[in-house]
């Protein structure tokens, strides 16, 4: 049990102390102090082009040489997982809360979904780790973006007017899943052949393009927890704290009934930990308009994002290396 906690105390700790962290941290520190640090948006936007595009793409290196049946079967519990956790999110916050149907059921939907960054940054930190995760994960995570937003519109109910057609688009066609799909299938289509031309793009400046796009995420989460401090209310916050360790529970689980090595199922439980804030967001407002992004949003990228980026994830990787190493 010693060994456990040490272990555990050590993960924290390294993941407290590198670069990407603390970068983030300076970010959410200077919105705090109303600094006016800020990064161009058409900048924000390329980074995050570019990291989705360099995980992708080594995902689907790493996929060339993994077995399709493994991956099948991990991504049918991504999807699974995804599609069943907005039930526990909804549940939850109806009986602990008094947010109402609409505005429940588009924060469940966050937890169903998945953070993209959580995700790059889960990969980075094991590799630093050397608990690598297989590249099928990356497939993993594209089919785990879209199955919870249907369960938030299942919670929801037919809304006035709503075109299920335009939503399923709109789902489909997401800027970010085309990228990180498209930029996979490229990577497994050529192999290490195609890393080696491509290597010091996507390998050599990925970490430092990580701590620049972290450093504006903070910025973003500081503004928006100082913006909407008045519209979360404890037990809202608290869903926001306990949700991502119930998801990484489910992930851990299924890892285990997969026979996943603890790299993958850490990689498997940051994903049902983590709350999206891309492709969700877009997806309600154009299916719940009544719903307040404001609750939502800041949620999932002022409270979630963080803990699992500070907390979460040598939390996760100390239990797959537990449990299934």
């Amino acid at each position: 049990m010693a060994e456990v906690t040490l272990g555990l105390f050590d993960l924290a700790l390294s993941n407290l102390i590198s670069p990407p962290i603390l970068f983030f941290a300076l970010g959410l520190v200077a919105s705090l102090i109303r600094s006016d640090l800020a990064i161009p948006e058409a900048v924000a936007k390329s980074l995050s082009i570019y990291l989705i595009m360099a995980i992708g793409f080594k995902g689907g290196v790493e996929m060339a040489g993994a077995s399709l049946s493994d991956a099948a079967m991990a991504i049918g519990a991504g999807v699974l997982i995804s599609f069943a956790l907005p039930f526990v999110s909804y549940g939850l916050l109806r009986a602990t809360s008094r947010t109402g149907r609409i505005d429940a059921a588009a924060i469940a939907a966050h937890y169903g979904s998945i953070s993209i960054v959580t995700f790059i940054a889960a990969s980075d930190a094991g590799q630093a780790m050397s608990l690598a995760a297989a590249g099928f994960m990356v497939a993993v995570a594209a089919a785990m973006e879209a199955p919870a937003i249907f369960s938030g519109l299942m919670l929801a109910g037919k809304q006035p007017g709503q075109s299920n057609r335009d939503l399923i688009r709109e789902v489909a066609v997401n800027g970010s899943i085309i990228l990180l799909v498209g930029a996979f299938f490229i990577g497994w289509a050529t192999g290490e052949g195609g890393q080696a031309v491509v290597a010091p793009f996507f390998n050599d400046i990925f970490r430092g393009v990580l701590c620049l796009f972290l450093l504006d995420m903070g910025l973003v989460a500081g503004r928006g927890l100082m913006r909407h401090t008045g519209e979360l209310r404890l037990p809202v916050i608290l869903h926001g704290l306990y949700m991502p360790l119930i998801g990484a529970v489910v992930g851990l689980a299924a890892a285990w009934m997969l026979g996943l090595d603890p790299g993958t199922g850490a990689l498997l439980m940051t994903l049902s930990a983590s709350a999206s804030y891309i492709a969700v967001p877009a997806a309600m407002r154009l299916a719940l308009p009544k719903a307040k992004p404001a609750i939502s949003l800041t949620l999932s990228l002022g409270i979630t994002f963080p803990f699992n980026l500070i907390f979460g994830i040598p939390l996760y990787f100390a239990a797959a290396r537990t449990v299934l190493g």
